[in-house]
């Protein structure tokens, strides 16, 4: 019997989060064959422009797209229920691979399904990695794993410590990310698993989020005097930057060639919006029409992906940015 739940949805659906069992309310259909293609848009700093696409796991309150691989395969997580964002509300993992959905949902060796689970990275081979909580344990007992391309999942759990977030994994199987003990801050610390095992960045409240191929250089975000900021670690020089104008900055993913993505916040209209660190220009990301944009995920093509939300308050919305180089 195989350790996991693995729903596709040409042949399940998306499944109801109100209970326990696998619930069809809809059929699949390929996301994109009736998405409208929105007009590519960026600011400032690098010449790329970009073509973004729209998609929502059916039947989501929301949707969030986390990571992107050079195949173009997207992962993350969708929200469901009828009481969404408020409980009753569970968090499921998400596949989007030639426009069809499947969901992933986490089991312990029990084969008890998991009431939280995301996916946060994919890999160029498509070994993905994310994070789970099962029922029952506090809101910080939070699980790293990585699901493997045949299906298997591995404990990813830094030794000693309650909270384990995987957020990318490399080309050679290293995995990037953070643990925490029994908070949400002043505990993280930004991780990595290799060949060799676990080892800890030693500066407190960093994540690390995406690195080179080589795992030589690495970004992601920390906290700095209450202040939210990005960081590059180039063989162990510390270098923090912040995106112009703005109040708070998060590197989210770095591509193989160290473009970095992630959002800021404006110190004006302290909207989010997302951003590309390409040859050391900063471009503005904004889905066209949005009142908040964010940058989670970069592949080796240049294209991203993220979330939106069309009102201050509305839901999030995935989206995926083709980028194409402007002559």
């Amino acid at each position: 019997m195989k350790p996991y739940r693995f729903i596709p949805a040409a042949l399940a659906a998306i499944v109801t989060l109100t209970a326990c069992s696998d619930s069809p309310v809809a059929p699949a259909e390929n996301v994109f064959s009736k998405t409208a293609m929105s007009p590519g848009f960026a600011r400032g700093g690098a010449n790329r422009s970009y073509t973004f696409t729209r998609f929502d796991v059916p039947g989501a309150f929301q949707t969030v797209a986390s990571g992107i691989n050079a195949g173009g395969v997207v992962v993350g997580w969708y929200f469901q229920g009828t009481g969404c964002p408020k409980a009753p509300c569970v968090v499921r993992g998400f596949i989007l691979n030639d426009g069809v959905f499947t969901t992933v949902v986490y089991h312990n060796a029990a084969l008890t399904d998991a009431v939280f689970t995301q996916l946060r990275g994919v890999g160029p081979s498509g070994e993905i990695v994310g994070s789970y909580r099962m029922a029952g344990e506090p809101p910080v007992n939070i699980h790293g794993f990585m699901l493997t391309t045949g299906g298997e999942f591995v404990s990813v759990d830094y030794p000693g410590h309650t909270n384990t977030i995987p957020q990318r994994i490399l080309p050679d199987g290293t995995i990037l990310g953070c643990y925490h003990d029994a908070d949400q801050g002043p505990s993280m610390h930004g991780m990595l698993r290799d060949k060799d095992g676990f080892s800890a960045f030693d500066m407190p409240m960093t994540m690390h989020n995406g690195a080179t191929p080589s795992g030589h250089r690495i970004t992601g975000l920390f906290t700095d005097a209450g202040k939210g900021r990005a960081y590059v670690l180039e063989d162990g020089v510390f270098t923090p930057f912040d995106a112009p104008n703005s109040v708070a900055t998060q590197a989210w993913d770095m591509s193989p060639s160290g473009t970095i993505v992630g959002l800021f916040v404006d110190d004006a209209a302290l909207q989010a919006h997302g951003f590309v660190l390409e040859r050391g220009q900063f471009s503005t990301i904004d889905y066209p029409g949005s009142a908040y944009t964010d940058v989670f995920g970069i592949n080796a093509s240049g294209n991203l992906v993220g979330k939106f939300r069309e009102t201050a308050t509305g839901p999030f919305h995935g989206y995926v940015a083709m980028g194409r180089a402007e002559e």
